[in-house]
């Protein structure tokens, strides 16, 4: 079984790890002093106090590749837009793409029955490109919790966790969400099979929507975001906004906002992605994890006065970083 990593940044490096460590033939799409990192000295993993090192096929060319029996998009959100071109010589009519990048995946509404069926969202899709040259029916999503950090070009430290919830968009039980389920097994992830996944996209989102905006504006560690009385009230109120639109669309939150933000603060002093990005001077996920909520609250006819404030905020923080 072939396996393609297109982005192998933090999340997308550890999963070529341990992919690679099992024995998958795995190859990484990346670029820059990381890929010339990895191509010298093989990638790099710190994780529960040791170093792991695999040497992984890697290129900044997915032409070189061929097609794939599957394809993790593990990418930035705002970066796969202009990544889709260079994806396509990675897919055969049999490929899956497993979307693992933050926010909501191009496919989301496009499942049978789901409220607002066919939307394309802006934000997400610009143009519609994803939906047209990648497809939906060769996507199956799955959300990532682990914490990871690129420390240095070719070298990936993980934080926490090693979930990664998959399913397919429909909620069956495929064989191919079942051969994906084995793969990430027996590389050492948890990957539980959900028939909900919409849903646990939705709530990954409704912590990120608030968590790394609030968290790249103040500078704070997500313990801090989290407990905060002030930065708290904020996060709050975001989620609100969010939950009621979610609401709409027929989405479940199995948490209530208080046990989400227990849990965030259970991280300790992590510092979210996006903190992460603006400290490097790099591109946050701004649209992909605030603005697709103003875009999903303009859809519905849910007002949003917080996100929106928020949004205005984090948008002049990144033109002023550049």
């Amino acid at each position: 079984m072939k396996v393609c990593v297109f982005g192998a940044g933090a999340i997308g490096g550890y999963l070529g790890v341990g992919l690679a460590n099992a024995g998958v033939d795995v190859t990484l799409v990346a670029r820059g002093a990381h890929l010339a990192a990895m191509r010298k000295d093989g990638l790099r993993l710190q994780i529960d106090g040791e170093e792991r090192v695999a040497r992984v096929p890697c290129t900044d060319n997915a032409a070189e590749l061929g097609p794939q029996d599957f394809v993790v998009i593990a990418l930035k959100a705002h970066s796969i837009p202009d990544a889709v071109d260079s994806m396509l010589p990675l897919l055969a009519s049999e490929t899956t793409i497993v979307t693992a990048a933050n926010g909501l995946p191009y496919w989301f509404f496009d499942v049978d029955g789901v409220p607002y069926q066919g939307t394309t969202l802006g934000s997400i899709d610009p143009g519609g490109k994803q939906h047209e040259r990648l497809r939906s029916e060769r996507a199956v999503g799955c959300v990532v919790f682990p914490a990871a950090e690129m420390v240095a070009p070719g070298v990936i430290r993980h934080e926490h966790g090693g979930k990664f919830p998959i399913g397919e968009p429909t909620g069956e039980r495929s064989p191919r969400i079942e051969r994906l389920h084995d793969m990430l097994q027996a590389a050492g992830f948890d990957a539980p099979i959900r028939a909900d996944i919409r849903d646990e996209i939705w709530l990954k989102l409704w912590g990120n929507l608030c968590f790394n905006p609030v968290s790249a504006l103040t500078a704070a560690t997500i313990d801090v975001v989290a407990t905060d009385p002030g930065t708290r009230a904020i996060c709050l109120s975001m989620m609100r906004e969010a939950q009621a639109i979610g609401d709409r669309l027929g989405l479940r939150l199995r948490v209530d906002a208080e046990r989400r933000l227990a849990g965030a603060s259970s991280l300790g002093p992590h510092k979210m992605s996006m903190l992460q990005d603006l400290e490097r001077r790099r591109p946050m996920e701004i649209d992909a994890l605030v603005g697709v909520v103003q875009e999903l609250g303009r859809l519905t006819g849910v007002p949003t006065p917080t996100v929106d404030i928020v949004l205005s905020l984090i948008r002049l923080r990144s033109r002023s970083a550049s």
